[in-house]
């Protein structure tokens, strides 16, 4: 028996079976984009931990700042007794929020409590009760953000009730024949027989779905929805967990539209593998919960704020924004060819930067979803010394997640061996 096989079994009679993993590939050390496991294999990682180390594996730098700060301190809680570390990363990113007004910021430590505070800020500022919700959308695994979630496996089966007043529309995807015009009239029907926009607290969105299948929020969408929360003062919500950093090839993925949401969602990224996650909005919104309303023991971890720190300074020095473009396009070069070749397999390839999809289907139909050789593509590449992800609210896309840091070469190395893995299964 290996020792990765030893350790499943272990890890099965110690874990509940719902933390599930999805290889059984146990890791013992990591650089950059490359991962060694306890078994002494190598993979190229094309996931990145979810799109957390977009500096790579290990980064120096990171390690380096994590280690200077562990010397002094590892925790005092900011709401107690701060330091100085967490102000300068809330300066930072008020600063370089993708927001035109004065900016502050809150530190929590997950994904999920970053959403959670959004709609708590929002509902202070408004004094109203109602959230709008995408379908496909994916904002946590709490019972709150699981509501605010539009996709049921894994997130919501068995899980509920959820709260009320959460309230879902159609998310515009043109492959699926969802054009803009209808995304928009849906949610106006939504208005005058589900809840009036005058109670509307938020909407909140991905400006990329994440766990809903990597699909864009076409530029008009995002504009009318500014115009809709503009005029019935609804505050409008960017769910960046999964696409800011530098990921999309800006460094929030709403610079692309040139449309500003009121507050930002940011964790995934930010620290480089530590956690942290933070809220970043209009200081007027920001503002309005009380003093004590808003925080939690571990929020602004000292070690996340000196990891935090570090990525930025990383992501200026190494100019990562631009070079997240350079390794989308060079996925997406992989990926055409990949497509010419399996025209009645692959459906659709699409990106945002290195924020890049392959969506499967059978006999080349966009209705006709593929799940079961997106599984089996997944767990081929993992034999092969690839780490692949899915993702699709009908399990049939893969997503690629690649260190902004990969080098070129390891990104052509990882696609030889995912053709091949889909040449052999097809």
């Amino acid at each position: 028996m290996s020792s990765n096989q030893a350790l499943q079994q272990r890890k099965l009679a110690a874990f509940a079976r719902g933390q599930g993993n999805a290889n059984g590939i146990y890791i013992e050390r990591a650089k950059n984009a490359e991962l060694w496991d306890v078994d002494g294999n190598r993979y190229i990682d094309f996931g990145t931990g979810i799109a957390v180390v977009n500096t790579g594996h290990s980064h120096p730098k990171v390690k380096a700042a994590v280690a200077e700060q562990l010397e002094r301190f590892s925790h005092t809680c900011v709401m107690v007794t701060p330091y100085a570390s967490a102000v300068e990363l809330a300066e930072k990113l008020n600063a370089v929020a993708p927001i035109s007004a004065d900016c502050r910021t809150i530190f929590v430590t997950t994904g999920a409590e970053a959403v959670e505070n959004t709609i708590k800020i929002a509902r202070s500022y408004t004094g109203r009760r109602g959230v709008i919700a995408f379908n496909g959308g994916f904002h946590g695994r709490t019972n709150f953000t699981m509501g605010l979630t539009g996709k049921v496996m894994p997130y919501k089966k068995s899980f509920g009730p959820f709260p009320a007043e959460i309230y879902h529309a159609p998310f515009p995807i043109d492959y699926h024949d969802v054009s803009v015009e209808t995304a928009i009239d849906d949610l106006e029907t939504l208005f005058k027989v589900e809840i009036d926009p005058e109670d509307i607290a938020a909407i909140i969105i991905e400006p990329v779905q994440g766990e809903g299948g990597f699909y864009a929020a076409p530029d008009n969408f995002l504009k009318a929805l500014r115009k809709i929360c503009d005029r019935h003062g609804i505050v409008f919500i960017a769910d960046e967990i999964q696409t800011g950093f530098g990921r999309t090839g800006k460094m929030f993925c709403m610079q692309h539209s040139g449309v500003e949401p009121d507050l930002i969602t940011q964790a995934k990224g930010i620290a480089g593998g530590f956690p942290i996650a933070a809220v970043t909005g209009k200081a007027e919104i920001m503002d309005a919960p009380h003093p004590g309303g808003l925080g939690g023991t571990y929020g602004g971890s000292p070690l996340g704020c000196a990891a935090a720190l570090a990525v930025l300074e990383v992501m200026q020095e190494e100019e990562l924004i631009d070079r997240a473009n350079v390794v989308g396009q060079r996925f997406m070069d992989h990926l055409g060819k990949l497509q010419q070749a399996f025209p009645q397999q692959i459906g659709n390839i699409r990106n945002r930067g290195a924020m890049i999809a392959m969506e499967l289907v059978k006999q080349g139909d966009a209705s006709q979803a593929d799940a079961d050789l997106t599984k089996a593509l997944v767990a081929a590449a993992a034999d092969k010394g690839v780490i692949l992800l899915s993702c699709g609210t009908r399990g049939n896309v893969i997503r690629f997640l690649p260190a902004l840091t990969i080098p070129l070469e390891l990104v052509d190395e990882g696609m030889v061996v995912v053709a091949g893995c889909l040449q052999a299964l097809v």
